[in-house]
């Protein structure tokens, strides 16, 4: 194999594990020595570092890294800092409130409370990060059990699930009677 393809082979192991990796294992994936490696990575690192791209090589050890280039720090920063937009639907608010009231809930009681499946906003707010799987109900079929996550209380402003507003018994029966309507008109479908 020549050494353009092995550097590019490199290069790919590297860019793919988006962490350190031993030069035993890099070695052993190009079929070299570790002294042949450590040169190839060596020069990978140099044209990086000769060219205006963004990534370069770190060593750690006996490992190494692909990594961005420190003067690129500052972009970074400013997208990480670009707060992530959610699209709560209806339905995913109604389910995430559910949750949130009701936890720990499986998608079972979810779906007995709105009356129809809940999978997709379920598999929505786990995305989202805002609910979590927090363990499985001692029960047939061990059902996971979801609740809120700390980026929940985050993202709507509160300490803790104690100062969720509390819902008014009138308000528990519009709810109800909102759902029932919902599963009709979903039935005449």
């Amino acid at each position: 194999m020549d050494r353009q393809k092995e550097k590019a082979i490199l290069e790919a192991v590297l860019f793919t594990m988006g962490e350190s990796v031993e030069i035993e294992r890099l070695a052993a994936v190009i079929e070299e020595d570790k002294k042949t490696t450590r040169e190839l990575l060596l020069e990978l690192k140099q044209e990086y570092e000769s060219k205006e791209g963004g990534v370069t090589l770190m060593e750690l050890e006996d490992s190494y890294q692909m990594c961005t280039k420190a003067e690129m720090y500052e972009y970074l920063i400013k997208i990480a800092k670009t707060p992530r937009k959610y699209v709560l639907t209806d339905t995913i608010l109604e389910t995430l409130s559910i949750i949130a009231y009701k936890q720990p809930v499986t998608r079972a009681e979810i779906e007995k409370i709105r009356g129809v499946s809940c999978d997709h906003a379920v598999n929505r707010l786990v995305e989202f990060g805002l609910i979590a799987e927090v363990g499985r109900m001692d029960a047939p079929g061990r059902p996971l059990l979801f609740g809120t996550t700390e980026e929940f209380l985050r993202s709507f402003g509160v300490k803790s699930l104690e100062e969720l507003p509390e819902l008014s018994a009138v308000q528990i029966e519009e709810f109800k009677a909102q759902a029932q309507q919902e599963a009709d008109v979903q039935l005449e479908i």
